[in-house]
């Protein structure tokens, strides 16, 4: 269930409504009473909850669930355990997006006070102008936040921290000690997307950022909040100026990127793993302990612990400087012989 100091809970809503604003179908209309109260993933949902299954790979993931109902099209309906509602319909993302917009609305500020006046800041917290700090957010003393930072509703800010000018902060927590630099953006939606009758449409993000003590966060950087995992940045990690890291990744502890590095949704990244200047890394990877990835090297495959990666596509060192060793040999060969 999405956290309630970031999201505010709409619901209850009746299958029958869900089904009616989504344009979805009950596959028994006699199930449009039930009531739902939030959404979640197959692997997370309960009896109060609604999800969805669009991917036969998953089959064995639906079977478990013990969500309440699921939107499903109609030619894998027979895939629904006994107990979960089906709502039938070609776009099973984008109507359980739509759901999502009807039980769930993320917190903004509320009122015309810069700091409002349900915040929680310990003695020694500084303030300079133009700072934003919403309702329910909570900093430790020694925090400083620089001039037009903002921090959203919720956010958890721990001891000895610095926010730089122009940060934002929202659906995060954050531990001792950590230094976000000016422009850095922590907590926005990251991307999801799904094509819906009308066209594509976004996907709830649900999820929160964690930044465990001692993380820095370089100007312009961006760190997105979790789909519903949380986004994670383990201890003492170091993230340059002008790098994006996607929504659900989880880096672990003493790890660099270099700037323009990206790494793409739900990859899982070990303790003191390194990045060169814009390394690229597709989504649903793991990257093991110690490994090293070479600048501009774009990774495509999991890499084993310890190993250093380079290259397009990124591949062992040892083997791309082989490679490309041979092609240098041979297209000098043929300009000698032209």
């Amino acid at each position: 269930m999405p956290d309630p100091r970031f999201f505010e809970d709409l619901g209850p809503a009746t299958l029958a409504e869900l089904a009616s604003l989504s344009g979805a179908r009950l596959a028994d209309p006699s199930l449009g009473d039930r009531s739902i109260r939030h959404v979640a993933p197959l692997d997370g949902a309960d009896a109060e909850a609604i999800s969805f299954f669009s991917d036969p790979k998953r089959k064995a993931e639906l079977a478990e669930t013990k969500a309440g109902a699921c939107f499903v099209r109609a030619d894998l309906a027979d895939a629904l355990p006994s107990g979960c509602a089906g709502l039938l319909t070609a776009h099973p993302q984008a109507s359980w997006a739509a759901a999502a917009a009807r039980l769930h609305r993320p917190r903004r500020h509320q009122g015309a006070l810069h700091i409002h006046p349900d915040c929680e800041l310990e003695d020694g917290v500084e303030l300079a102008p133009g700072v934003v700090v919403g309702q329910g957010a909570r900093i430790g003393r020694g925090t400083r936040l620089d001039p037009g930072a903002r921090i959203g509703p919720g956010v958890s800010i721990g001891r000895d921290c610095r926010i730089g000018p122009n940060a934002v902060v929202g659906f995060a927590l954050l531990g001792d000690r950590v230094s976000i630099h000016g422009g850095a953006v922590i907590g926005e939606a990251g991307f999801g997307a799904a094509g819906g009758p009308t066209g594509v449409v976004d996907l709830p993000q649900l999820g929160r950022v964690i930044l465990q003590d001692g993380v820095t966060i370089g100007a312009n950087s961006c760190v997105d909040r979790g789909a519903f995992a949380d986004t994670t940045i383990g201890e003492n990690t170091k993230i340059d100026n002008l790098v994006h890291v996607a929504h659900n990744v989880r880096i672990g502890r003493n790890c660099v990127a270099a700037a323009y590095t990206g790494i793409s949704g739900s990859t899982i990244v070990g303790d003191g793993v390194a990045f060169g200047g814009k390394a690229g890394v597709a989504d649903h990877l793991t990257i093991g302990a110690g490994a090293s990835i070479g600048a501009a090297a774009s990774v495509f495959k999991d890499v084993p612990a310890g190993e250093t990666w380079t290259g397009f596509p990124a591949r062992p060192i040892k083997r791309w400087l082989r490679e490309t060793a041979w092609l240098s040999r041979m297209a000098g060969g043929r300009g000698t012989r032209g």
